[in-house]
């Protein structure tokens, strides 16, 4: 799920424009150090040996008012890894280079997504870790292939988010049959325009890019730090090359059994139970919104709010279906609730749209890199692993879905349909079983919607050595970096020197170290989004920052 319902992915935008107008001071990777710390906990040399890299990348400055101190530099690789002189496509990267007498080597990370842009992120994690720690590292971010300004850039069908869509629920014959064409439509302008890189769009293809980015840093093992979906890229890739993992972080665990069909049915149930723990926040706090002090009640008015929108959508752009798309962005940071609450509240008692429709461009409409970032997601996941190619399972599949869980299962059912109807053959996943690498360590909110908390056992349990650090009670995705101090007091521990938790006894995947979750928000004063001027300056850190740049729908 992505909190724009596929049309988030706004990272690439941070920093587009930049690259080429800023003054660029060109600078080559930096060379290996001539010292090597001693042994880490995993028995291995902490910083590891290094090899300078056989074309030293280029680095520019391309920084933005947040990130001012964001490098960027082009790397080629093969289309296909199978066959390294084939056809080759550009990967962009950004850096924040270390400023320590002795480097660790690169840390690379990942937003997620797939589709997610990582050019800014490299900024976002230099700037949250303590900086002493940060400067032990080169922070690298990436935009993987077919992603932002990595070339060629995927574009299936310009425009397929703009509104008003057909209502998701398909409640008659002719709304099931629009939503089919529309998959369908998506997936074979896919085929048609990038037929050559479909079958080379996929989370093992990434996985070797994340390996030619070593290489070309000069790395001989690689620091990793992935969320989301990132955290399945980080799994296949440590299957695939082993002994290049040295520390890996990852957060908000995509469960390896289930890709990708049966994790997208599991999150339909998880994130119609963060809507009602919204929906229950709202109740809390009556003496504000005014909306009644029973979460029931409280569902029932949202659930007519939706019903109205079908035959009057809001400002002409917010129907039942961007409706979904505007709430989402709640189910995986309770950041977004006081503002969804005041626009849900000024609809229901007043009939005033205003705030809904600010709240669907703050957080739900499409913006610049949303095409591309869909595209992406489509050809990755449709790839990956076979879907169901007859309709009927899926309408089965979510019909009993959508009668336990009907905030947004069509809704979800309708962004992954091109599946149903891709023009390339499926892969079969990696078994990212591992029993071969270093200690990783592992983080999951209890109660998140998007990587649902079984999903994170699981993949700890697949990972031998690996460590789980459990925030209880919490329901946002993405928890490290957010501002919860005993969660990145585990992080920083880790990234400083390998350091993992003790492991839990009995080894059955229960945590082996958990923390307390954060308060949920307090509401926000009301505002009129018609009398807002300009918006407030965006953060660089923080949950804010951090969920600004991640690339959903894992």
């Amino acid at each position: 799920m992505n909190p724009r319902a596929g049309v988030l992915f706004a990272a690439g935008a941070l920093l587009a424009g930049t690259v080429a107008a800023l003054p660029a001071s060109a600078s080559p990777a930096p060379q290996s150090p001539t010292t090597t710390p001693a042994n880490g906990p995993d028995g291995r040399p902490a910083a590891g040996p290094t090899t300078r890299p056989a074309a030293p990348l280029i680095w520019k400055s391309c920084g933005s008012p947040r990130y001012p101190r964001l490098q960027c530099a082009t790397l080629k690789v093969p289309l296909d890894h199978d066959d390294p002189k084939s056809r080759t496509i550009s990967l962009a990267l950004s850096r924040v280079p270390h400023t320590a007498k002795t480097s660790q080597g690169p840390l690379l990370v990942n937003p997620g997504g797939p589709g997610g842009s990582g050019l800014a992120m490299a900024g976002f994690v230099a700037a949250s870790l303590p900086p002493k720690l940060a400067a032990q590292y080169d922070v690298v971010g990436f935009d993987p292939r077919g992603v932002g300004r990595s070339e060629p850039a995927l574009n299936c069908r310009p425009g397929h988010f703009a509104p008003v869509r057909h209502d998701s629920v398909p409640r008659d014959a002719a709304t099931e049959r629009a939503g089919l064409a529309r998959a369908r439509a998506f997936a074979e302008a896919c085929g048609t325009r990038h037929g050559d890189l479909l079958r080379h769009m996929d989370t093992v293809s990434a996985a070797h890019d994340l390996d030619a980015i070593r290489r070309a840093l000069g790395a001989e093992r690689l620091n990793y730090f992935g969320y989301s979906y990132g955290t399945y890229l980080g799994a296949v890739y440590a299957k695939l090359h082993p002994e290049r993992v040295r520390r890996f972080v990852l957060d908000s665990m995509v469960d390896p059994k289930g890709v990708w069909y049966a994790n997208n049915l599991a999150q339909d149930f998880a994130f119609d139970a963060r809507h009602k723990a919204f929906l229950a926040w709202v109740a809390e706090h009556d003496a504000v919104y005014g909306l009644g002090k029973d979460p029931a009640a409280v569902e029932a008015a949202w659930y007519r709010m939706r019903d109205e929108l079908r035959s009057a959508p809001a400002g002409d752009k917010v129907g039942p279906g961007e409706l979904e798309d505007t709430f989402l962005p709640g189910g995986y940071y309770n950041g977004y609730w006081p503002q969804l609450a005041e626009a849900f509240a000024a609809y229901a008692t007043e009939k005033d749209t205003a705030p809904l429709v600010a709240a669907y461009e703050d957080l739900g409409a499409p913006d610049v890199s949303s095409d591309n970032g869909y595209s992406v997601y489509t050809s990755v996941q449709c790839r990956d692993t076979a879907w169901p190619r007859d309709w009927r399972v899926w309408r089965a599949d979510n019909w009993v879905a959508h009668g336990k869980a009907p905030f947004s299962t069509w809704n979800n059912a309708w962004y992954n349909a091109p599946c149903a109807f891709w023009p390339v053959e499926p892969r079969t996943p990696v078994d990212v079983t591992n029993g071969k690498v270093p200690p990783m360590l592992l983080f999951q909110a209890t109660d998140d919607a998007a990587t649902p908390y079984e999903g994170g056992v699981r993949l700890h349990r697949a990972v031998a050595g690996s460590r789980l650090v459990v925030e209880e009670g919490g329901g946002n995705h993405a928890v490290t970096l957010g501002g919860n101090a005993c969660l990145d007091a585990h992080l920083v521990r880790y990234l400083e020197s390998g350091t993992v938790p003790r492991a839990a006894a009995g080894g059955t995947g229960a945590a082996d170290a958990s923390c307390a979750a954060l308060p949920a928000p307090e509401p926000a004063k009301k505002t009129s989004a018609t009398s807002r001027t300009a918006p407030a300056p965006e953060p660089a850190t923080g949950g804010a920052a951090l969920h600004g740049l991640l690339g959903h729908r894992r």
